[in-house]
């Protein structure tokens, strides 16, 4: 059924219709119309489902915590400084192996204040341990909310579904809103494999020495490592179903490309818009868009690019003395293996401001027009301004 939404209320209908038994929420611009629709559904029993309203976002993942070690499915959302302020709970979810699924509107981080769009907060996460995907629209959203619900059941993993403020949290888009029994279909009923029950007492989350600690890490890692492979059986299990599939990476005329535009969230749809312009112009340019930043799908990136000249990575994000954080992974990825394609990063759109299709066709300009890139991030449509520097 074709149901004209907003982004977040994408994500709500999904977490309705997995059949979520606890939500927490504390509301935090751009994500609040996210609990609220969710306040809504549990108040006139759309959903039968316990709304914990806590004082924190910090709160808000500790009781998650809580209701996830009794063995139940949940959910919670947040965006920028709530993601920020949540920082030590993340890390103690995903070591709990705990099927927490969240929802982050990435926003810009403060200050200067700034409710727009901008990846810097869920990346700042990025060794917490948390299964990230990043959406481009909100059919998007809606699938792959669903979808977290069982990468996370089956990994024991927690997963943060991102979707970028405003151009795609508060814009409306027809979505195909599937009817409860298929999802049942895709989704059942969350079994645990270990929960806090007073019929079988035992301990959680003791003092966790030397000599066992490492190898807790490691199994962590053994479960990201095997989410790469659990993801396509997903979304295989789910295009049988739905008839729609995205895929970890979602390459577009790379096989003959010397140029690749590599990005993330809304900007995809964007560059679409160039690569089909610029392609009808003769040019050898792909596109291809990355939706799974962890566990981060090296093997295949390098399988992607491997034919091309240049790759052009584009972040709506940094990592202050470094570079902008795909740009890193992308080098990260390739740097051993031979004969990569040259990265070329670029930083835009931060703070909410636009991409617009000159701006992408700038940065294919600049990768096309320089043998070697120039410095590790070109930040494009950067305004004329007096750098702030610290006095003595």
């Amino acid at each position: 059924m074709k149901q004209v939404l907003e982004g977040s209320h994408a994500v709500a209908e999904a977490v309705r219709l997995a059949r979520t038994q606890v939500i927490s929420a504390y509301p935090i611009t751009p994500q609040t119309h996210i609990v609220e629709r969710l306040s809504e559904y549990c108040a006139d029993s759309t959903l039968a489902a316990r709304f914990l309203r806590v004082e924190s976002e910090h709160s808000a993942l500790a009781a998650l915590i809580g209701a996830a070690t009794c063995g139940v499915r949940t959910f919670t959302a947040t965006s920028s400084q709530g993601l920020a302020l949540m920082h030590e709970l993340l890390h103690w979810a995903s070591a709990a192996r705990l099927p927490i699924v969240m929802a982050n509107v990435n926003r810009a981080m403060a200050p200067g204040w700034n409710i727009w769009a901008d990846q810097t907060d869920s990346l700042a996460q990025r060794d917490t341990g948390w299964i990230q995907l990043y959406c481009e629209h909100s059919q998007e959203v809606l699938d792959t909310t669903i979808q977290a619900f069982r990468l996370a059941e089956w990994l024991n993993l927690p997963v943060m579904v991102n979707l970028d403020a405003f151009f795609l949290s508060h814009t409306y888009e027809p979505v195909d809103l599937p009817k409860q029994n298929v999802v049942d279909r895709f989704l059942p009923p969350y079994q645990p494999r270990f929960q806090l029950d007073t019929e079988y007492p035992c301990a959680f989350n003791q003092l966790a020495p030397p000599n066992i600690y490492m190898e807790m890490r490691h199994n962590i890692q053994t479960a990201m490592d095997e989410g790469l492979a659990f993801f396509d059986q997903v979304e295989d299990e789910f295009e049988d179903i739905f008839g729609r599939r995205y895929g970890s990476l979602e390459a577009v005329h790379c096989k003959d490309a010397e140029v690749i535009l590599i990005t993330s969230g809304t900007v995809t749809s964007t560059s679409r818009q160039v690569l089909t312009k610029l392609r009808k112009k003769g040019e050898k340019v792909g596109l291809l868009k990355i939706k799974l930043f962890r566990p981060f799908p090296l093997k295949a990136i390098r399988e992607l690019t491997a034919s091309a000249k240049k790759v052009a990575v584009v972040d709506r994000n940094f990592s202050f003395g470094a570079s902008g954080i795909f740009a890193q992974e992308i080098r990260a990825a390739l740097c051993n293996h031979p004969g990569h394609p040259l990265v070329y990063g670029y930083v835009a759109g931060l703070g909410g401001r636009d991409v617009t299709t000159a701006v992408v066709e700038e940065i294919y300009r600049l990768t096309k027009g320089n043998d070697m890139p120039q410095q590790e991030s070109i930040w494009v449509g950067l305004h004329e301004v007096d750098h702030a520097i610290g006095q003595s």
